[in-house]
């Protein structure tokens, strides 16, 4: 392109309408397409209009929501007339997307701009979408800079929509009027979306993530029902940051209560950091001009090594389908008309790799209509979005688990730990036929249980952060080292006899339970899925008298530090809840640390001889005076 004189000259210049600047366009050409929210809607509209008189062109694109439908133009000409490229990583199962996956190519979002720039993917027409210039004449991509700003730079004609409606966003989102062919100016309202509508699975998911995001995380979030949850759960936490591929209304409204304040970010500190914003009107008002958000190309938001650089780096992203050996399968769903799916994975090696960093994937357990479990024995032929390698915390409505350097077997039984209890048994058998599972390995009513997340409690005990919860099936190894760990005297005081090895059969006794008749909790110290338990309560009904037993096992760390009294305080409400008429436990006369913690509780004890035994009993419906 030649450029001449000044830059409002040549803006006038290059004035067309769209008809005339699809008449630029040859045949054979590669035209690129604004993406996302940024779509140029009148240039694509103009195009389609043209499409019979066009033969072979090849529209690139991200997959995205289509106010024209190019693809129903494509499927009508047999690809004759346009053919479309959508950079996609998802799997492709949904109807709609199923029937136009020819169109897919398969690519990690971070490497798009470079295979526009090494002409590899050679662009010959860029459609773009522009705010007016500035007085220096410089226009803004605005709300979509992702893939955008790499297909204007490389491209042999750029035609750029001019609106009004565009705001102007900073960072690196601008070009020049010099460096565009041609210009049509053409107002009209943007691409929005409204809020999805809520789900009360997302909510229950919403909870449990919000327990792993510390306060001071930077954080990436993607589109759907689940993350609008996540984020309203996290509206208590304080100097979050974002570095994130899509800017939306809820991270605009953490921003308006002081939940976001980007000061802690380790990287780019003091601004939010996206490639594109979609949502609402008022959400593109906020973005204008704000010199709180920096707007960058993909090539920069998704690369694995930036997203790496920030403290407590957290990625959140929904995925479809999960096999019980951590497998990942994801992909635009009915509600999400942009998936962010392309952009998944760099996030989640970015989160992984980064200082004190988490990679998060959430997902409802059953599909819509609670008929299919969304977590399945084997991705056998649905395209892996996230290898197994790559997976650390999942998230379902039945709680979070961390797949993290745990083995097939382990794997399995934390998933289905997480799926809906109606597939749990299916899933077993299914697992242990396959070999995921020993043959040893039995299933119980247990496997049925739901985990009762609001037994769960972080207390601090001499300056260090202690979880107090329920036992999950991926405890049984930590179990069986905290048992191999106790003192020689408190094995004896917790079995009545010494004791030199914990087998599977006996720990998986004490980790697989059902939550209401068979209960045990444990006390945990250190990264989640990593933790030490340091402290074991248990109890089991007796159906005859309604009474459960109860056995407690603390490391000598703990002993005396009130962690005792915690776990037995736990096990009683537990139990009053759950119909239980009272507790009773079994020690020895010399055992005072057992019989004193039994007396604190608040209820009349009753004291006997069993045998040797000591026998400690309580009813809840007798309170001490």
């Amino acid at each position: 392109m030649s450029t001449t004189g000044y830059w409002a000259d040549n803006y006038i210049e290059r004035k067309k309408t769209a008809r005339e600047a699809m008449h630029l366009i040859q045949p054979g050409q590669r035209v690129y397409v604004g993406s996302s929210s940024g779509e140029p809607q009148h240039l694509v509209r103009a195009l389609s209009e043209e499409a019979a008189k066009l033969m072979d062109i090849e529209i690139v694109r991200l997959m995205a929501y289509e106010s024209t439908p190019l693809t129903l133009i494509a499927n009508k000409t047999g690809d004759q007339a346009l053919n479309i490229r959508s950079f996609y990583a998802g799997s492709a199962k949904p109807g709609g997307l199923a029937r136009n996956k020819r169109f897919i190519t398969p690519l990690n979002l971070s490497a798009v701009p470079r295979l526009f720039k090494s002409r590899r993917l050679p662009i010959h027409v860029a459609l773009i979408q522009v705010s007016p210039p500035d007085d220096f004449g410089w226009m803004s991509l605005g709300v979509s800079v992702d893939i955008t700003l790499s297909a204007a730079q490389s491209a042999d004609l750029v035609i750029a929509q001019v609106n009004a409606n565009m705001p102007r966003t900073l960072g690196n989102s601008f070009i020049h009027v010099d460096g565009v062919d041609v210009i049509v100016e053409h107002d009209e309202e943007l691409i929005t979306i409204g809020a999805p509508a809520e789900s009360k699975s997302a909510n229950i998911i919403a909870r449990h993530i919000a327990r792993l995001v510390d306060d001071g995380s930077t954080i990436q979030i993607g589109l759907g029902t689940t993350p609008q949850a996540v984020m309203l759960a996290l509206s208590g936490k304080s100097d979050l940051g974002i570095h994130t591929q899509f800017l939306t209304d809820e991270i605009m409204h953490l921003v308006s209560r002081g939940v976001i304040s980007n000061r802690k970010k380790g990287f780019n500190e003091g601004k939010i950091v996206a490639s594109n914003a979609i949502g609402s009107k008022l959400l593109y008002e906020f973005i204008h001009d704000n010199p709180g958000i920096e707007f960058q190309p993909s090539d920069y938001v998704n690369n694995p090594g930036i997203i790496s650089r920030h403290k407590k780096m957290v990625s959140m992203n929904v995925a479809m389908t999960m096999d019980l050996t951590g497998q990942v399968a994801a992909d635009a769903l009915p509600f999400n008309h942009f998936s962010g799916v392309t952009g998944m994975l760099d996030f989640v090696r970015g989160a992984a790799q980064a200082e004190d960093g988490k990679s998060i994937l959430m997902l409802t357990s059953t599909s819509r209509n609670g008929k299919v479990s969304r977590i399945v024995p084997m991705l056998d032929d649905t395209a892996v979005v996230i290898p197994r390698s790559d997976v650390y915390y999942v998230v379902t409505e039945y709680g979070a688990v961390n797949l993290f350097g745990k083995s097939i077997q382990e794997r399995a039984m934390a998933m289905i730990s997480i799926a809906h209890p109606d597939f749990r048994d299916t899933l077993f058998h299914q697992a242990k036929k396959s070999g995921m599972l020993s043959p040893e390995r039995t299933l119980t009513e247990s496997i049925q249980g739901v985990y009762p997340e609001q037994l769960e409690e972080t207390v601090e005990i001499h300056g260090e952060q202690v979880i107090i919860r329920p036992v999950k099936p991926v405890d049984e190894r930590r179990i069986q080292e905290h048992f191999y760990n106790l003192d020689k005297e408190d094995v004896v005081s917790r079995f009545f006899h010494d004791k030199s090895r914990f087998a599977h059969d006996e720990i998986e006794g004490v980790s697989q339970i059902d939550y209401i008749n068979d209960l045990t909790m444990v006390a945990v110290v250190g990264e989640f899925g990593f933790g030490r338990v340091v402290g074991v309560g248990e109890y089991l009904l007796d159906p005859a008298k309604n009474l459960a037993e109860v056995a407690f096992s603390i490391s000598k760390e703990f002993q005396g530090r009130g962690l005792g009294k915690i776990l037995m305080n736990k096990l009683g409400e537990a139990a009053r809840e759950n119909g239980i008429a009272g507790l009773i436990a079994y020690t020895s006369p010399q055992n005072r640390g057992m019989i004193k913690l039994f007396n604190t509780l608040p209820y009349k004890v009753n004291t006997f001889f069993d045998g040797e035994m000591l026998a400690l009993s309580c009813r809840f419906d007798e309170v001490k005076s």
